[in-house]
């Protein structure tokens, strides 16, 4: 576009948009995070963000993204050359096995094709025939944000249960939380990583590891090299209300606020919102005759849809058309399905008149491109909110 008028209709699978209230609220002097004021929000903070995991025990905030916070669940936890069960749900599964690979830990990566979860009996089969409890941690994620595709996170508990093995379940929730179900102490995950800039309506820049009591008993033995990471200083500085280093205070503002707001709401209502919107996305998908890139319904995710283009047809280009003339920026494919998909994003602040016009803008694109479609699928998605009505 030569000329650009109004917003540009971000619509990726976060960073999400950050909401008016929450940047208002970054927008505060900077205040010392060593004095009374500060301790006050810390103190009120780390308490309030434990009901966003449904969590009971410490959760663990750092001025980093989710891959920060990837790495701090693994070296808090285990060491050199522990052996880890992880899952190929798709890119982002893939980088944090990178990151454990770098670590020094001795990963059991089991294949994925991209299109479905994690399968809770392959998990139950592999801890069964680990007659010397060699694995240590189950590491899964629960949104697969390249795919669109969600695990069940209950199933695998029950998985590692069934199999009477004592390992540890370390869950990404990081495109998932505040947007899809999550129950940290209900789904007995030891470690769940989070990431601000999703479900949370933050920029990116603040990490979490929700921890149990069975995690901090396995941190006191962990050995991999730790030391901005690990959690004892961290957990240590915030019983009264500090952090070992300089934490990101404005971000903790914005979290305050994004917490207002997801309470307010209700979680469950801001669930059921994510799941009506994502239904009345794939409702267009459908109408326009694309696929899914997630292939069982019980795995579609509520933060976003990978929409799988017809063979020969590069999803890029068409990414580049809308941006161009719509100035609507969608997510692109990753990994195997680079040039295969692109993503819509549904989650954090997001409404029915943003969907009717992020579903717009990827018609019109349609419309623009040489891509097979049937158009309708604005309507559709439409006639779906109409029919839907809270």
């Amino acid at each position: 576009m030569t000329n650009k008028y109004g917003r540009q209709f971000l619509q990726i699978p976060g960073p999400s948009n950050v909401p008016d209230r929450v940047l208002r609220a970054i927008d505060q002097p900077t205040i010392d995070h060593r004095g009374p004021e500060f301790q006050e929000l810390a103190l009120g903070l780390l308490e309030r963000v434990k009901k966003a995991f449904k969590c009971s025990g410490p959760v663990v905030i750092y001025p980093s993204s989710g891959s920060g916070a990837w790495e701090a669940s693994l070296v808090n936890t285990l060491s050199s050359g522990d052996k880890v069960l992880m899952v190929e749900t798709g890119e982002f599964a893939v980088l944090w096995r990178n990151i454990a690979l770098k670590l020094g830990l001795d990963v059991d990566f089991i294949p994925g094709d991209w299109r479905q979860g994690v399968d809770p009996q392959t998990i139950k089969d592999k801890l069964a025939a680990d007659n010397n409890q060699s694995i240590k941690a189950v590491a899964v994620v629960q949104n697969e944000t390249s795919t669109g595709v969600v695990s069940d996170i209950a199933a695998v508990r029950e998985a590692i249960d069934a199999a009477n093995h004592p390992a540890l379940l370390l869950v990404d929730v990081i495109s998932s939380l505040g947007s899809n179900d999550f129950r940290h102490d209900e789904w007995g995950v030891d470690v769940t990583i989070g990431g601000s800039q999703k479900g949370l309506m933050l920029p990116a820049g603040l990490g979490f590891n929700a921890i149990n009591e069975k995690a901090i008993k396995a941190s006191a033995n962990a050995t991999l090299p730790q030391s901005y990471w690990t959690w004892s200083a961290i957990l240590e500085s915030n019983r009264n209300g500090f952090f070992p280093y300089t934490p990101a205070t404005n971000l903790l503002f914005g979290l305050d606020e994004a917490l207002n707001m997801l309470f307010e709401e209700g979680l469950e209502n801001v669930f059921a919102r994510h799941a009506r919107l994502a239904a009345a996305t794939r409702c267009a998908v459908n109408a326009w005759g694309l696929e899914n890139l997630a292939l069982n319904p019980h795995e579609y995710s509520n933060s976003l849809t990978a929409v799988l283009l017809p063979e020969g047809h590069d999803a890029d280009v068409l990414r580049q058309l809308i941006l161009e003339n719509f100035d609507m920026p969608l997510g692109t494919g990753l990994g195997k399905v680079k040039g295969k998909v692109f993503r819509i994003g549904h989650l954090g602040w997001f409404n029915e008149l943003m969907l009717a016009g992020t579903l717009s803008g990827v018609e019109m694109g349609l419309a623009l491109s040489d891509i097979p479609f049937n158009p309708g699928g604005v309507q559709a998605a439409l006639n779906y909110l109409v029919e839907n009505t809270e």
